[in-house]
C-alpha cells in the first residue's frame, strides 16, 4: 500500500518538477506557441468543460474504452454483455466530467488554462511539436501567458479516481485501481495531445480539407 502511494506521490512530484523546469526554460519566450496569449474567460472553461466530457474525442474514447473493458470482462461485476458496456461507458464518463469540472473550476482560482488546442501551431518544427505534447500534459498557461506547473490537473486527475472509489463496484474500488487509473490518466491526455496537434495535419493530408 505504501508503495502505490509513493508511486501515485511520484507521479505528481516528478510532473510539478518537469513542469517547473519547463517554465523556467521558457520564461524567456512566455508561451510555447508565437501567437499572443488570450486569458481564458468563464464562458471557454464551460465551453472546455462540455467538449472534454461530451465531445466527438471523448466520447469515441469512451467507446473503445468500455469495448475493451467488456471483451476482457474487466470488472467483472459489470458482466460480457451491453448492459455491461453502458456500465462501463457510463463509469468512465462520471469519472471525466467530475475531472474536467475539478481542473478548470479550481484553476480559475489562480488563472490556470486548461486549453490545448488554442496553442497548436502546425507551422513550428517537428520536434518543437512533440516537445509541446509531451510538455502540456504537465504545465499551463497562467492568466499573463508564462507557463506554470498544472496544479489544478495535479488535484483533478487522481482526485477525480480515487474520489469515483465511492461509487465504483468493488473490484475498483482500490487504491491501486485509482494510482492506475491515476497513471492512465496522464497518459491519455499526452495521446489527446497528439492528437489534438497532428489530427488536422493528417486529415488534411487524406482528406485535402483545410487544417
Amino acid at each position: 500500500m505504501k508503495l502505490i502511494r509513493f508511486h501515485c506521490a511520484g507521479i505528481l512530484i516528478l510532473g510539478s518538477l518537469f513542469a517547473a523546469g519547463q517554465n523556467v526554460r521558457t520564461s524567456s519566450a512566455a508561451t510555447l506557441p508565437s501567437a499572443p496569449y488570450r486569458p481564458i474567460t468563464q464562458r471557454q472553461r464551460l465551453s472546455w468543460i462540455l467538449d472534454n466530457t461530451i465531445g466527438p474525442e471523448t466520447l469515441t474514447v469512451g467507446l473503445f474504452s468500455a469495448g475493451i473493458g467488456t471483451a476482457r470482462d474487466a470488472p467483472h461485476e459489470y458482466g460480457p454483455h451491453w448492459g455491461g458496456f453502458a456500465d462501463r461507458y457510463g463509469m468512465r464518463l462520471t469519472g471525466v466530467s467530475t475531472g474536467n469540472v475539478i481542473e478548470a473550476e479550481l484553476g480559475a482560482l489562480w488563472g490556470e488554462d486548461p486549453r490545448y488546442r488554442d496553442f497548436r501551431n502546425a507551422n513550428d518544427p517537428l520536434k518543437e511539436r512533440i516537445r509541446r505534447v509531451v510538455v502540456m500534459t504537465f504545465v499551463a498557461h497562467n492568466r499573463h501567458g508564462n507557463l506554470m506547473p498544472a496544479y489544478a490537473r495535479y488535484v483533478a486527475t487522481p482526485g477525480n479516481n480515487f474520489l469515483s472509489n465511492t461509487w465504483r463496484v468493488n473490484s475498483e474500488a482500490t487504491t491501486q485501481a485509482a494510482v492506475l487509473r491515476t497513471t492512465w490518466g496522464f497518459a491519455g491526455l499526452m495521446g489527446k495531445n497528439a492528437f489534438t496537434e497532428f489530427w488536422p495535419d493528417f486529415r488534411q493530408l487524406v482528406f485535402h480539407t483545410k487544417k
